[in-house]
């Protein structure tokens, strides 16, 4: 039978020759510019669009290949709900197709992207003609559910071999999943893994053969190895090995040589320049699918506590295979127990007897729980599996990452009870049947009852919501979700967060996505806030909120957040599911009280910050170019504005505006002049009345920044200078610096952009927007205001101290109040040059803050970056790679946001109890994954460190989720002290609470005596000046206290004091 075609309605779309950047923003960062135009030429196919499916199918999507057809004539069932999103109860027997009833759907993800539906017939052999007619077109076919025999695989297969058509095949069954990947017996691989090029800094090149090159050894270690390719540019002294590319062999970690380059005839050695890694293409080879099944080989592990497991689901997959033929392509039904022994019987017969892998009653368990619920289709297996395949298929479409070779087995058995179901509980009518077959009604039950907080409602966040939906988390009329998430939804959230479409943006992340999640079940019971999780919001989310809760999931981007709410589950000893991804490397962490650490029990160590002295005069890399033009930034149209703000804000008068600055902090002098200096110049000397002053202002702020300032640092520092020691003052990583002479058409090599008219129109811009005067962006107008501008004539001022170190920074910061004649006389003299506050009522600045997703900002900011960069010969960047360093834009992709969250909602069930009996630490798994290698390690936790203390003669081993907890009422202190002394033969000689010393031996005797005979939670209030929210139920105190018996100290954990 020939099949037809039917295609979604595009609506208007923009030409694909473009990435659009708005949308794929932070793929970019992930795929690159590149591999994204591949894949928006590329077409795939998705066979059988059950939950496997729609997951892939939404993934792909999602990243913007060229188009995608679906092919699956059968109609809905009961135990697609736990997979497919886009299905509902209403769908389960109608006549329309799975595919038919989801293209609609699947099309609005991405107006790029055209999905269309592939129509045939219900036989085998119609699907198999028409994926055979489609595959000529195509770059990729994936097979997504058990619809064909074995010998339907293999020929299909064969023929992708033919036509250069990359194969995936991959299954989910219950908490079991197959993954095989077949790209040809050729296949290029652009770039095998995400990292970026390697980059370093040449510190000299020796006159050798072959040369040998040494780094700055500041900036750590080269990290090449013998083999890489790189290129050098901008080395001074060996002008012929700029721009050239060569292979190196590694020395040593600061050292390498450059194979097949001699510099021996070089009269002396080369200095500073720069090394980038050139990524070179490899080609793999992959084996047919049908001889893989034969002879998998090294099978690609995601547990090694599972060293056998892959050989053992290889086998029992292949014996599904086989009783799915051999049955007219039935699977065995729930709690079918004839039928879970006959495959059980078929694996055994598969079973070499030489390498036998079914060894133990586990290895039987286990196919005995993937027979029965081999047609259960979970939500969490297929967002972990359809995070690996959409990945896979992007590899297949633009050539970059390395693909799984051959087969890839998950399981998530721990989360299954002992036994299969039997007789099934399964109604063939509920959305839940998939996990009913798999756990049973009560347990289906306590999914629906859970009671869970979600922090966040970003990727992460749009995926776990989409997930519950389908598990029933919080559906119950006892369960509960709570979401909460501060930002409102922009476009470039919409290639990745995929609950949010055009017509959201700028609505509230946490509205939009609860509304999109009770839509795919109606049951859920969600509720929205727009809070941030923090101190500041105990008021919401406070003692009563959190008891009342079964979990906590964490979906945020900042560490901090992160540790908040963690300090929070572990107060409340609340399970916390934690995850992370940053482009196709992703984390998970499962935190259990009392069985594993906490998430804030280990930290990586914080950022390195970049000395001011670099920032200020001796960049270096393209980083420091980029902070010192968002720090011009700040000063420049926001601090500026506020400054002066403050100042004509100020009721009272100038009298008043000095009060006020006398209270600042650090050397208040030296700060109240350069304020009131800083006042002056933006209201009075530099105030633009029209924007042909805006532009005169940029023009002059180019000649200082770019021009004045770095002669002024040559007057200081001669290109010639020597050390004390006698080497070249400007060596290493000190770049000499050269001044730039304004051009409007000069253009950088490097990110190509015309950095100097850029910086004038982005920085005359934001000036007029500053003051609410109506901008310009015409070219021919830049030109005659620019050509008319006066620019006076540089000279270099004596005296003018110039630190050449960080040493030196840290002392001139020291002394510049100290230098400072009489700064109160200053700021009398600078007070009476500026207007008064009431001469000036009504008007205000407008401070402009940084965003790195507004264009206008980002100009200026690259611009800005690349003129210094220039200066001092340091290789630009375009915008694109400038809004990703200065926004410290954190790369990311819909197919590992999927991964990690199926991964989570995997722990999730165990969390609950699905196994319906206790779990051992071992049991739990925390994960790390990187899809571009690809690499996959799931471990058990870490297990909470312990301190020991020896209480009333006895050792206590407490860890971080251990307290004192104390529920006698709001007690006074000194029946507080005395319960301590009675009950735990404890003398307290320090109690606090927060910064706040309430009790301590040293305590004003007359002050404590009055404090003993008050409520503790008065005492707390008293003390610490700070009243009580209504809805706090408890106080955390601290204690220092001594054993009565043998006066030593005893290291206690916090009391939890509840005092309502």
């Amino acid at each position: 039978m020939s099949g037809t075609e039917t295609t979604a309605p595009m609506e208007t779309t923009p030409p694909v020759e473009e990435v659009d950047e708005k949308l794929y923003s932070r793929q970019l960062y992930v795929m690159g510019h590149e591999a994204q135009r591949r894949m928006m030429k590329s077409s795939a196919l998705v066979l059988g669009v059950s939950g496997l499916g729609a997951e892939i199918a939404k993934n792909v999507i999602l990243a913007g290949i060229s188009s995608i057809t679906l092919l699956d004539p059968h109609p809905c069932n009961s135990f697609d709900l736990g997979g497919n999103f886009y299905l509902s109860e209403s769908d389960i027997g109608a006549t329309a197709s799975r595919a038919d009833i989801c293209r609609p759907k699947l099309a609005d993800l991405n107006p790029y992207v055209t999905v269309s539906v592939k129509e045939c017939g219900i036989a085998e052999s119609d699907m198999v003609a028409a994926v055979l007619s489609l595959i000529p077109t195509l770059s990729c076919i994936v097979v997504t559910a058990p619809l064909l025999s074995h010998a339907s695989l293999v020929r299909i297969n064969a023929f992708c071999r033919q036509h250069n058509v990359c194969f995936i095949y991959t299954l989910s069954m219950g908490l079991f999943g197959q993954v095989f990947c077949d790209f040809g017996s050729s296949f290029v691989v652009a770039d095998k893994d995400a990292e970026q090029p390697i980059s370093t800094q040449v510190e000299s090149i020796l006159c050798s053969n072959p040369a040998v090159v040494k780094v700055l050894e500041d900036l750590g270690r080269h990290n090449l190895e013998s083999g890489d390719v790189v290129q050098l540019n901008r080395v001074k002294g060996m002008p012929h090995l700029n721009d050239t590319s060569y292979k190196v062999r590694s020395t040593g970690p600061f050292t390498f040589e450059l194979l097949e380059c001699d510099t021996s005839s070089c009269s002396e050695n080369a200095s500073q320049g720069y090394v980038t890694q050139l990524k070179q293409p490899v080609t793999i080879s992959h084996k047919s699918y049908e001889e893989k099944c034969e002879d998998p080989g090294e099978i690609l592990m995601s547990d090694f506590a599972k060293f056998t497991r892959p050989a053992t689901l290889h086998l029992a997959f292949k014996a599904l295979q086989q009783y799915r033929d051999g049955h007219a392509g039935e699977l065995p039904s729930p709690g079918d127990t004839a039928a879970t022994l006959e495959l059980l019987s078929l694996s055994k017969s598969l079973d070499s007897s030489e390498n036998s892998v079914i060894t133990s009653s586990a290895d039987e368990r286990l196919i005995l729980h993937l027979a029965s619920g081999s047609r259960s289709v979970v939500s969490p297996m297929c967002a972990a599996l359809g995070g690996i395949v959409g990945q896979e298929i992007l590899k297949a479409c633009s050539g970059k990452f390395m693909p799984i070779d051959g087969f890839f087995y998950l399981d998530a058995d721990e989360c299954l009870p002992e036994n299969i179901i039997s007789p099934a509980e399964t109604t063939g009518k509920s959305r839940y049947d998939s996990q009913i077959a798999l756990f049973g009604a009560k347990m289906q039950q306590q999914l629906l009852d859970q009671s869970y907080f979600l922090v966040g409602a970003g990727a992460i966040g749009c995926e776990m919501l989409k997930n519950w939906a389908l598990m029933g988390i919080g559906c119950g009329t006892s369960g509960k979700i709570h979401i909460t998430d501060m930002d409102t939804i922009e476009k470039s959230n919409l290639s990745r967060q995929f609950l949010f479409r055009n017509n959201d943006i700028g609505k509230f992340k946490s509205a939009c996505a609860a509304e999109a999640s009770q839509a795919m079940n109606p049951n859920m019971n969600i509720t929205a806030y727009q809070e941030k999780v923090a101190q500041s919001s105990e008021n919401v989310f406070g003692d009563s909120f959190f008891s009342n809760l079964t979990g906590v999931c964490t979906a945020l981007d900042n560490v901090d957040a992160r540790l908040y709410v963690d300090s929070r589950c572990v107060f409340y000893r609340l399970p916390m599911l934690e995850s992370g991804t940053l482009g196709t490397k992703g984390n998970t962490q499962v935190v259990i009280p009392h069985l594993t650490e906490n998430y804030g029990a280990t930290r990586d160590p914080p950022e390195k910050s970049i000395p001011v002295c670099t920032l200020k005069n001796f960049p270096h890399q393209i980083e420091h170019t980029l902070q010192w033009a968002r720090d011009y930034f700040e000063g420049a149209f926001k601090q500026s504005c506020e400054d002066v703000n403050g100042y004509l804000g100020t009721s009272g008068g100038k009298s008043e505006y000095l009060e006020k600055l006398a209270s600042m902090g650090g050397h208040a002098s030296t700060n109240k002049v350069d304020t009131l200096l800083s006042i002056r110049k933006t209201l009075v000397v530099e105030r633009p009345r029209g924007f042909d002053d805006c532009v005169t202002w940029a023009r002059l702020m180019f000649e200082d920044l770019f021009s004045s300032q770095i002669r002024q640092l040559l007057f200081n520092f001669p290109e010639d200078q020597l050390t004390s020691t006698g080497t070249k003052f400007w060596s290493g990583s000190k770049r000499c610096p050269i001044p730039l002479s304004f051009d409007m058409a000069s253009m950088c090599d490097d990110a190509e952009m015309k950095n100097h008219y850029d910086f004038i129109v982005a920085a005359s811009n934001l000036r007029a927007q500053m003051f609410g005067i109506k901008g310009h962006t015409d070219e021919a107008y830049f030109c005659e205001k620019l050509s008319n501008i006066i620019v006076p004539d540089f000279t270099p001022k004596d005296g003018v101290k110039i630190a050449a170190n960080e040493a030196e920074a840290k002392q001139e910061s020291n002394n510049s109040n100290s230098m400072m004649s009489d700064p109160e006389e200053e700021c009398e003299k600078l007070m009476t040059e500026l207007p008064t506050p009431s001469s000036l009522a009504g008007f205000r600045l407008t401070p402009i803050d940084f965003d790195k997703d507004i264009d206008d900002h980002m100009l200026f900011v690259t611009a800005c970056s690349n003129l210094r960069a220039l200066n001092y010969g340091i290789p630009t960047e375009d915008t694109h790679r400038s809004r990703a360093i200065a926004g410290k834009i954190i790369p990311a992709i819909a197919t590992t946001t999927a991964l990690v969250t199926g991964l989570v909602c995997l722990e999730l069930y165990k969390v609950v109890g699905t196994p319906a009996k206790t779990l051992t630490i071992d049991a739990y798994k925390s994960g790390f994954v990187n899809l571009s290698v690809p690499f996959m390690t799931l471990s058990e936790p870490s297990l909470p460190a312990k301190t020991a203390c020896v209480v009333k003669g006895k050792e206590w081993k407490w860890t971080a989720w251990d307290s004192i907890d104390l529920d006698r009422g709001d007690i006074t202190l000194r029946q507080f002290m005395s319960y301590f002394e009675t009950e735990y033969q404890l003398d307290i000689s320090m109690l606090s609470y927060g910064v706040s010393i309430l009790y301590s031996f040293f305590s004003n005797k007359k002050a404590l005596e009055k404090r003993m005979d008050m409520p503790m939670s008065e005492v707390a209030a008293t003390v610490s000046k700070k009243e009580l929210p209504a809805n706090q139920l408890f106080l955390i105190f601290e204690i220092i206290a001594n054993d009565l018996e043998t006066d030593d100290e005893v290291e206690l954990p916090y009391i939890k004091f509840k005092f309502r």
